[in-house]
């Protein structure tokens, strides 16, 4: 009896394994043909002759974990004297320049400029209540959205490292665009 719920419970997971498989397919416009859709992968617009087509791309996802795997290194500085210049993990340099997807809070900088952080506003980074890894600087693709401070966003951008530029943030995201939170 035991073997007969054994195997009615694994049909059943199966059954809902299957399902999501099915909603997880994708129509590309112009196309009757549903492409798998992959979880690492995102589609953006890009153009063959004149008619708009979506290609998928790979995306890797950070995290703040991930970020914070970081060290610092006293150097001499022209300006500054000596300053802790960071030195980036090689798994982090390796997506240097690479499609990634982030999360965290957006935090304004200026009336024009806008940084994702970690941690809300009250506790970031220029409070003092966390290290300069844990914020990273946002270069939207085209206009800069409207935004609110705290508001939990996930991008997708070209992922830039900077161990060099102490004026600088050590981690950036550039042509970026909300993916979710808007």
């Amino acid at each position: 009896m035991r073997k007969i719920y054994f195997i009615g419970f694994l049909l059943v997971v199966l059954i809902a394994v299957e399902k999501a498989i099915i909603s997880n397919k994708k129509v590309i416009p112009n196309s009757k043909k549903p492409v798998e859709r992959l979880e690492t992968a995102s589609f953006f617009p890009t153009h063959f002759g004149n008619e708009q087509v979506y290609m998928p791309t790979a995306i890797d996802t950070l995290n703040w974990k991930l970020l914070g795997m970081i060290k610092f290194v006293k150097k001499p500085d022209k300006e500054y004297g000596e300053v802790m210049y960071p030195v980036i993990s090689p798994l982090l340099k390796q997506k240097n320049k690479k499609r990634i997807a982030m999360t965290g809070f957006i935090v304004p900088i200026d009336n024009v400029s806008f940084a994702l952080s970690k941690n809300v506003f009250a506790s970031c980074f220029f409070c003092g209540a966390a290290g300069p890894e844990t914020i990273m600087g946002i270069k939207f693709r085209g206009a800069t959205p409207k935004l609110k401070t705290d508001q939990y966003v996930t991008l997708e951008g070209n992922f830039r490292v900077n161990e060099t530029d102490v004026e600088d943030w050590i981690y950036h995201i550039e042509d970026a665009v909300i993916v979710k939170g808007k």
